[in-house]
Order: structure tokens, then sequence, then C-alpha cells
């Protein structure tokens, strides 16, 4: 596989991630609606760049142009990351947390 496709899925399967772990700080806090989605963005921004400094370590002689490390899969990250996070938002304020 190409270089840039491999960052594209690494970056889908991190959105992933971040919107589970959003999910999960969202539903702890009990929050109102616009600081669980603030604190939720704020988390996916988080591994968006934290990602991008193992992605160059990786793929930093293999891919001709440098900025392209940073936004190859952006907007497929962030639309993943809303689905995701809308989803397993959903899960989690239906299941019963405390006893």
């Amino acid at each position: 596989m190409k270089p840039l496709v491999i960052i594209y899925w690494i970056r889908v399967a991190l959105s992933i991630f971040a919107a589970a772990v959003s999910a999960i700080v969202a539903t702890l806090q009990n929050a109102a609606d616009i600081y669980t989605f603030v604190n939720g963005v704020t988390i996916a921004l988080l591994v968006y760049l934290v990602s991008y400094y193992p992605l160059k370590a990786k793929f930093v002689n293999k891919v001709e142009k440098q900025s392209k490390i940073m936004t190859m899969g952006i907007f497929m990250y962030f639309i993943a990351w809303v689905v995701f996070f809308i989803l397993f938002y959903s899960i989690l304020e239906g299941l019963p947390l405390t006893a």
C-alpha cells in the first residue's frame, strides 16, 4: 500500500478511538450540550495533532510533500469522528452507569 493510503486509514482508526474517548468523557461529566461538544472536539483535535509526530517520523522519507502528512485524511477524520461520537454517546447515554 502507498504511504498516503496508510496514513489515511490510520487517521480513520484514530478518529474512531477519539470518538470513543470523547463519548466516555462526555457521559461521565454530565455537562450541558455545548460543553459536551466542545470537550469532544478538543479531544479530537488533540488526538489528530499528536498523531502527526509519529506519522511524520514513520513516513518522512516516503511521502513526496511533507505537508501531505498533516493534511491527508483530515476531512474524513472529522466526519468519522462526528458520526462515531454521536453513535457512542447515544449508546452510553442509554446505559445505566450508576448503581
